[in-house]
């Protein structure tokens, strides 16, 4: 005769599993995972290596230091208090002269003390160097993704474009805002700073190319001829040429001044992502999201 197995709800089997959980895992719930050893000592040692290395090699210097002056001074080596620091000391010092001083001392007896000093090699100020693999300054104050940043030539200030439409320029040295450039309606792409004029180009989502005199803070000139979002834009090193490059699987070649589209130049199949030309040859290398 099969016997009736008991059937309890969904909520009774849910408690008993969880509380069975409970009682296993209770016990060190609250405790830290275990330390290994040897993981310890090495991040101790690379840590002090790191931070206190060049005291550790003048440590091992000055104890083949005294190794080498024990080593000169014989088995019976001088005790203290010998009559060389009491002849130290006849001048009424309160502390005992010490002939390892890196500047000879001045005795009145002798007519040229100049000769005495040792005389140190002019040295260069080193600056203090920045590993580069550390991080130097984190810099927030966009509320979009970033998606383009340019520097000006003279290294004084960067600008970045991000997803919140807006163009932030910033001190390069201090990493304090300096100012924000509103004017487009989406994502801003690309910018570029021009190295012989006072100009800021941009370009965004919104099929918008735009030329920024910085020392306005305006726009002065609009580049009209994209249809879809313009995604990079360069110029050219030696002449008034911007070129730029979007969705529309197009890159154009714009006169900086008359906005005039110079050349339109087609062939790719997809979005024309990186656009950038050379100074030597009138060439444009051109990129796009297809393997070519």
């Amino acid at each position: 005769m099969v016997e009736d197995v008991q059937r309890h709800s969904v909520h009774t089997l849910v408690f008993r599993s969880l509380k069975r959980s409970h009682d296993m895992f209770i016990s060190n719930q609250g405790n830290l995972p275990t330390v290994d050893e040897t993981a310890e000592k090495i991040r101790r040692a690379v840590k002090a290596r790191d931070s206190y290395g060049l005291v550790f090699d003048d440590v091992k210097k000055m104890q083949a230091m005294k190794h080498l002056r024990e080593s000169e001074a014989g088995p019976n080596p001088p005790p203290p208090g010998t009559a060389e620091n009491e002849l130290n000391t006849a001048d009424g010092a309160m502390v005992p002269y010490n002939d390892n001083a890196l500047v000879a001392r001045n005795n009145p007896n002798t007519p040229n003390q100049l000769a005495h000093m040792i005389k140190k090699a002019p040295t260069m100020p080193k600056p203090k160097w920045h590993p580069p693999w550390k991080l130097y300054r984190v810099i927030a104050g966009h509320l979009g993704w970033v998606r383009c940043a340019a520097v000006e030539p003279g290294n004084e200030w960067f600008a970045t474009g991000a997803a919140d439409r807006i163009i932030k320029i910033w001190d390069l040295a201090s990493g304090q805002l300096k100012v924000s450039l509103t004017g487009h309606v989406s994502t801003v792409r690309g910018l570029a700073v021009s190295a012989r004029h006072p100009y800021l180009f941009s370009c965004g989502e919104d099929r918008q190319v735009k030329c920024w005199d910085l020392e306005y803070n305006k726009v002065i000139r609009h580049y009209h001829g994209h249809l879809s979002a313009v995604y990079s834009l360069a110029l050219h090193p030696t002449i008034d040429v911007l070129l730029t490059a979007g969705r529309d699987s197009t890159a154009r070649v714009w006169d900086m001044r008359t906005k005039a589209n110079v050349h339109t130049l087609t062939g790719h199949t997809h979005t024309v992502t990186t656009v950038i030309a050379q100074a030597s040859e009138p060439q444009v290398i051109t990129g796009m999201e297809s393997p070519m």
